[in-house]
């Protein structure tokens, strides 16, 4: 068979996978024609979330970057959070005082993600470097503020862009990489335990940049990807996703677990938040603010409530949203408040008790806005 008779026949083969794709995609289209909002029985009668001017307050501004700040992470006893910058440290913050208790210099300046350990007692990090980095919190550091790495956890071909350690387990964590696949990592020994995407043809066809851990079941994760979608994986399991969600029509930045476990939020660059059930595979709802004729700013960070009720979602353009997942409105804007940051919103998280917001952003600060009264359990 010649050159020419092959180029013809992988153009039509490609013809035809593009068609398939688009009738697949009209088909779940037809099989979404109600959402969460418009299901009778489940929002009607439901009285919109409200807030008051003192519901939610910036009470704290943790100052001491010195370039963006690109990850956050609270403690699962809700007094201190971990922030990662472009100024390549690490701080350790006491939420309670605003006072820094750890501030690393790390070994490459580019770091993108990092997350405290169950125990609290150590914290993971990883960037461009391709490696994931854990440090012990107990262990003194230099004059210059360099703290030895405890274990270094090497087999990436492409830059972490998220961690998350087990839930409970000190000693496993997974990461998300610019290589396509996720990893599930030992700590103790510094290997892999399992591969995630990859050379299987159910991963992810461009690079991983979010993963969220399923609280009620550890053994489930889902991820996001640029190639727009959120996939399930079930650690059990490496050599396949369980399910893979379509619906995004940009680069997949975040995904988050709801509370109960059986669903799932995640943010695009299409400038969404949605709504997925993993045992249907089902979309529920997208939350979606107009912009006229502007082009929507990206999701960067979302995070649910206790309830989940309430979705928190962080926007480039400095926005960062409190939805109600119920009715899909928008309820409040940490943006327009006083106090709010003056750039994106890169990153954000739920103090373990939802009773404070922790937002970061490339103005190098992180803000801790509390909840008055009742408004922690939502």
């Amino acid at each position: 068979m010649s050159v020419a008779e092959l180029k013809e026949r992988h153009m039509a083969a490609t013809e035809t996978v593009n068609s398939l794709r688009d009738r697949l995609r009209q088909q779940r289209l037809l099989l979404l024609d109600t959402d969460v909002a418009g299901t009778p029985g489940r929002s009607q009668g439901k009285t919109p979330v409200t807030f008051g001017p003192t519901d939610l307050v910036c009470c704290r501004t943790l100052q001491g970057h010195t370039g963006k700040v690109h990850s956050l992470d609270w403690t699962p006893e809700r007094n201190r959070i971990v922030s990662a910058s472009q100024d390549g440290r690490l701080i350790v913050w006491n939420a309670l005082t605003s006072q820094k208790t750890h501030a690393i210099k790390l070994p490459c300046a580019w770091v993108m993600t990092c997350a405290f350990s169950p125990n609290g007692q150590s914290v993971a990090c990883g960037g461009l470097d391709s490696m994931c980095s854990i440090f012990n919190l107990n262990t003194q550091t230099d004059n210059d503020g360099s703290m030895p790495v405890s274990r270094m956890l090497s087999g990436h071909k492409g830059y972490v862009s998220s961690c998350q350690y087990v839930p409970d387990e000190d000693t496993h964590l997974i990461t998300a990489s610019g290589d396509h696949t996720c990893v599930l990592w030992d700590i103790t020994t510094g290997l892999r335990t399992s591969v995630f995407g990859g050379e299987f043809q159910s991963g992810h066809t461009s690079d991983v940049v979010s993963v969220s851990i399923n609280g009620s079941n550890s053994r489930m994760f889902v991820s996001g990807s640029c190639d727009s979608t959120a996939r399930l994986w079930d650690t059990r399991v490496a050599s396949r996703a369980v399910r893979t969600f379509h619906g995004h029509e940009g680069d997949v930045n975040t995904v988050k677990f709801f509370p109960d476990g059986n669903r799932f939020g995640t943010g695009s660059d299409d400038g969404t938040c949605r709504l997925f059930d993993i045992r249907t595979g089902h979309q529920l709802q997208v939350y979606n603010q107009p912009h006229g004729d502007n082009e929507a700013p990206h999701v960067t960070s979302i995070a649910f409530s206790i309830s989940g009720r309430l979705l928190f979602a962080g926007y480039t353009n400095g926005d960062c949203y409190v939805w109600d997942t119920l009715l899909a409105q928008v309820v409040l804007d940490l943006g327009s408040l006083q106090n709010s940051h003056d750039g994106r919103i890169s990153c954000l998280g739920l103090s373990a008790d939802g009773s404070a917001l922790c937002t970061g952003s490339w103005d190098t600060n992180l803000k801790i806005w509390a909840f008055g009264g009742h408004r922690k359990v939502i």
